[in-house]
This record gives C-alpha cells, sequence and structure tokens, in this order.
C-alpha cells in the first residue's frame, strides 16, 4: 500500500528537476504573505458592503485575521521547497496538498458557524480561506518554479546552463 500511495502522489526522493532558488522562494513568500493580507482585506470590505450587518465581526480585525494568514501562509512557504524536493511532480502534488489543506481549515469556520455565528460572516471567513489558498498556491508555483536539469532561466526563456563551476554558495 506504501509503494501503491507514493506513486499515486508521485513522490520520488531524486527528482530530475532542480529546486527553486532561496531567493525566488523568499520573493514569492513575501508576495504570497502581501498578497493574501490584501485578499482579506478586499473581501473583508466586500462582505461587509453586501452585509452590513457583519460590520464590528470579531474575525473581520486585521488583527484577529492577520496573524493566522501570516502563520497559515509561511507553513505552505516552508512546505513548497519540500515538496519539490521530494516529488517528480511538484505542482501536482502541491495543488492537491493545497486543496486538502484549504478543506481542513474550512473545519473551524463549520464548527462556527453550527455553534451559532452569522452565516454570512462565516461564509466570508470561508471565501478569505480560498482566496488565501489561491493566491498563496499560484505565487509560489509561478515566481518559484522548480528548473530543469542543466537548465538555467535567461530572460523568461530556457537556455543551456555554462558549465559548472564551484560555487562559494
Amino acid at each position: 500500500m506504501l509503494k501503491w500511495l507514493t506513486s499515486f502522489a508521485r513522490i520520488d526522493f531524486a527528482p530530475a528537476h532542480r529546486q527553486p532558488s532561496a531567493p525566488r522562494v523568499l520573493i514569492a513568500s513575501a508576495v504570497s504573505i502581501v498578497g493574501s493580507l490584501i485578499a482579506d482585506a478586499v473581501i473583508v470590505a466586500i462582505g461587509e458592503a453586501l452585509w452590513p450587518g457583519t460590520k464590528g465581526y470579531t474575525h473581520f480585525a486585521f488583527a484577529d485575521y492577520g496573524k493566522l494568514t501570516v502563520i497559515g501562509v509561511v507553513i505552505a512557504c516552508i512546505a513548497w521547497p519540500i515538496v519539490t524536493r521530494v516529488s517528480a511532480a511538484p505542482r501536482w502534488l502541491f495543488l492537491r496538498l493545497a486543496v486538502l489543506v484549504t478543506l481542513v481549515l474550512l473545519l473551524p469556520d463549520v464548527y462556527i458557524l453550527y455553534k451559532g455565528q452569522p452565516g454570512d460572516a462565516v461564509g466570508v471567513l470561508m471565501v478569505m480561506h480560498l482566496a488565501i489558498g489561491v493566491v498563496t498556491y499560484y505565487a509560489l508555483v509561478c515566481i518559484a518554479p522548480t528548473r530543469e536539469p542543466g537548465r538555467i532561466p535567461e530572460a523568461g526563456r530556457a537556455v543551456e546552463a555554462a558549465p559548472a563551476r564551484a560555487s562559494r554558495f
């Protein structure tokens, strides 16, 4: 069963591609955090405009959703290089993991809805979770993609790499 699972998940501890560069992962992480916080703020503003009764809702305070957003996005940004290291198809696997994690993160929203929180406000929180997942996924896979072996990106296209030299990094 373990062999089937690793095959299904496309786990390969020696993938042919190269890791995304550290500077690109850091840039993608910053874009993910900033983009997710902006998306959250916009969604809250739209939610409050559509449902005026949600103004002042506790979970719509920036301090409340901001810290949770940053924590979640940082975890995803740490996961991306790990997935690229262990998977022959990292985008494929990361997308499925992002969907799974997003579904799990919707469970607290379902719980507070069950406990009597306003449905329109909880719906806005759910949309925020979805937006964070989308922003983070695309920022990571587009800004910090894996690199082909023996090739380096240049001006938006791949070219043959120069012969390998010793690097001090």
